[in-house]
C-alpha cells in the first residue's frame, strides 16, 4: 500500500482497526500484571455500614452494632457492645420520642440518659447514638443530640458479618423492626507468604 492509499477512506478503517487491536492488547496485559496483587480498596469498608428503615415521620439511618474498639466492650457471647444509629424526625411541627429499643439477642438499654440528653426528638432534628462517624448526617446543619445505647449479654448470634433483629419503638411513629448488621471490625491483611504462594500457583 502506498502513502496515497493510506490517506484514502479505504485505508483509514484498517488503521483504526489496528489501533483498537493494540489498545485491547494493552488492556489485557495490564489486567494480567495485577494478578495475585492486593488492591488498596480490598480492605476498605464503606462509610455507611448500617441498615435503614422508615416508620411514620422517623427515618432510621446507619443502624448497626459497633465493633468494639476498647476493653470496655466485647463481641464475645455475654459481652456488651454499642448500638449506632441516627433517628431523624422529618415532621416540621410535632416532636416524637424514642421510648424503647429491644432485641431477642441482647439486653438493650439507653445509658447515662441524664448526661447524654433526652430521647425526645424535636421537629426537624435528629437523635444519634454511637461514634461521631456513626451519626453523620446528609444535612450537616440539622440539629442532632447524642445518647449512648448499649447491648449487654449478647448472644452467640451477634457476630461480625451477621444481622440481628432490633425493635425501635417511638411514641408517635410506632414500632419498626430493623435487621441490624454487626460491624466486621478491622480486616486482617494477607501475609506476604500467602501472596507469593498465590502468585507462584498462577
Amino acid at each position: 500500500m502506498t502513502s496515497i492509499d493510506a490517506a484514502t477512506p479505504l485505508g483509514r478503517p484498517r488503521r483504526v482497526a489496528a489501533t483498537l487491536a493494540l489498545l485491547a492488547g494493552g488492556a489485557l496485559a495490564l489486567s494480567a500484571c495485577g494478578a495475585g496483587q492486593i488492591s488498596q480498596t480490598a480492605t476498605q469498608v464503606a462509610a455507611v455500614n448500617g441498615n435503614s428503615a422508615d416508620v411514620g415521620d422517623i427515618q432510621l439511618r446507619n443502624v448497626h452494632v459497633v465493633y468494639p474498639d476498647s476493653q470496655e466492650y466485647s463481641i464475645e457471647p455475654g459481652g456488651t457492645v454499642e448500638l449506632g444509629f441516627t433517628a431523624i424526625n422529618s415532621n416540621s411541627a410535632a416532636a416524637d420520642e424514642l421510648i424503647g429499643i429491644s432485641s431477642p439477642e441482647a439486653q438493650v438499654t439507653i445509658v447515662d440518659e441524664a448526661e447524654s440528653g433526652s430521647t425526645e426528638i424535636a421537629p426537624s432534628t435528629a437523635l444519634g447514638a454511637g461514634a461521631p462517624a456513626d451519626v453523620q448526617l446528609d444535612d450537616p446543619l440539622l440539629p442532632i443530640q447524642l445518647i449512648k445505647v448499649e447491648m449487654a449479654d449478647i448472644s452467640e448470634n451477634v457476630r461480625p458479618g451477621l444481622t440481628l433483629p432490633v425493635t425501635f419503638e417511638f411514641a408517635n411513629a410506632g414500632e419498626v423492626v430493623v435487621n441490624v448488621p454487626v460491624d466486621a471490625g478491622h480486616e486482617l491483611e494477607r501475609s506476604e507468604e500467602a501472596v507469593s504462594e498465590h502468585s507462584e500457583g498462577e
